[in-house]
Parts: structure tokens; C-alpha cells; sequence
């Protein structure tokens, strides 16, 4: 038997999809990525700590993500609207702590051996944000899993957020398991109409032959440990513009 295809609609006033950022400097792709995806996942199964087999069990399974904006009516068409802008917010960590407090000086930043961070304690991390984003992911799971992860997307262990813990989705999230991709596909845009919106992009797994995708290019978002210690490997995506 094939495995199936779960169908997750991700729509909020803000989504934060980070491949490669830094702590000072936390940046977000146009669009939600494996690891992302298997974080909300782990996150509805309350499956904590490193979870090596399970995200080994979704490294090569498949992931599609449609991306889609509001359209509006100009002389009786529908046209895509512009889509919003990056959102760039900004915290200062370690601000306005007495460092002689044993308490308030645990959340100043240090060095690994307890030692002042370089250039002083307290430091300004920039954090950028999509706005009014939508977007369908298909994604292939094991079949042996499809029913757990399903009850867990209806029912949360603990709480999904698309990204960062502020990122909280504003419908529901499950939308269907399909036999095939096409399936699940149709569903999706079957969505984006009763919603008004309209397909702006898609992502596929994999590099497409040349002049089959307008953008090639490599993510390092396939998640082969979570936990303190987080690790990925690299995949390569194609990006069509509708």
C-alpha cells in the first residue's frame, strides 16, 4: 500500500519559517519548510526531545507547499493582490537586568563558561514575520502513522503555532487525508476560492528538470534531530510561479 497524503491548511496574521538564521538575526522563507512542517507535527503529538527515528521515518517523503494570496475584482476580474510586506520586530535580550540579583542575572546572555557575552549583556535580535499568509502543504506520512498524526492534528498535545510561539493559526489546520497528491491538491484549491484567495506559487520537493521550475535551490530544513542539540541535512526545491 502507498502512503498517504495529508492535506494541512496554514493561515494566520503572522508564520515565521526560519531555514538559516542566526540568534541576533532570525529570518523567515517565503514559505514553510520540512522542518517547520515536522515541528508542528512532533509539537500536536507531544513527541519532545531529539525524536531521531521518527524524523528519519519523513526525511524522503514528499512535502508540496502552495502558496496563496487575496484577490480582488478590477472590471469584472479577479487579480492577485500585492502581498504584504516582511514584518521586522526586534527584542532586547538581557536588557535592564541587575547582574548583582543571583535571580536577574540568569537572564543576562553569557558565554558557555559563564563569563560576559562579547560586546556586553544585553543584546537586540531582529525577527521578521509574513503577513497575512496562506498556504496548503501536502505532505506524504507513513502509513503505519497517518492515524495518530491525524487524531493529533485534532487534537493537540501541546500547542501548533506556524514557525514561532506568537505565530498562532487562525482556522483549522487538518483538511483531509488523500490516497494521491492530486487529490489532495484539488482540495487545496478548493479552499484558496471559498476564501478568496489565489495561487501565487508553488514548491516542490526535488530539483525539476531545466526549464521545468523558475527557481532551483537548496534547503537546509530536513530535520534528522530536534532538542537541544538540532540538526539538519540539505534538500534541494523548485519553486513555479503561478
Amino acid at each position: 500500500m502507498h502512503n498517504p497524503y495529508l492535506l494541512l491548511w496554514l493561515e494566520a496574521p503572522l508564520q515565521a519559517w526560519g531555514a538559516d538564521s542566526k540568534f541576533g538575526r532570525r529570518e523567515s522563507q517565503a514559505f514553510p519548510t520540512k522542518s517547520g512542517i515536522l515541528g508542528l507535527l512532533c509539537s500536536a503529538l507531544g513527541a519532545g526531545g531529539e525524536q531521531r527515528e521518527l524524523l528519519e521515518e519523513f526525511a524522503n517523503l514528499d512535502q508540496t507547499v502552495l502558496s496563496f494570496v487575496r484577490t480582488k475584482e478590477i472590471r469584472g476580474d479577479l487579480v492577485k493582490q500585492t502581498r504584504e510586506p516582511a514584518l521586522r520586530d526586534f527584542h532586547m535580550v538581557g536588557s535592564g537586568y541587575d547582574k548583582q540579583d543571583p535571580w536577574a542575572s540568569m537572564l543576562i546572555p553569557k558565554t558557555s563558561d559563564d563569563k560576559p557575552a562579547v560586546g556586553g549583556g544585553a543584546k537586540m535580535t531582529y525577527r521578521y514575520y509574513l503577513q497575512d499568509a496562506a498556504f496548503a502543504v501536502v505532505i506524504e506520512v507513513p502509513i503505519g502513522r497517518s492515524v495518530q498524526i491525524i487524531e493529533a492534528l485534532q487534537a493537540p498535545t501541546w500547542a501548533v503555532y506556524l514557525g514561532r510561539k506568537n505565530c498562532v493559526p487562525t482556522d483549522l489546520i487538518y483538511r483531509g487525508c488523500f490516497t494521491d497528491k492530486a487529490q489532495a491538491l484539488n482540495q487545496a484549491e478548493l479552499i484558496s476560492r471559498d476564501k478568496n484567495r489565489i495561487e501565487d506559487f508553488r514548491v516542490l520537493n526535488g530539483a525539476l528538470a531545466d526549464g521545468d521550475a523558475d527557481e532551483i535551490f537548496t534547503l537546509n530544513d530536513v530535520p534528522v534531530q530536534f532538542g537541544e542539540d538540532k540538526r539538519y541535512r540539505d534538500r534541494q526545491v523548485s519553486l513555479i510561479y503561478a
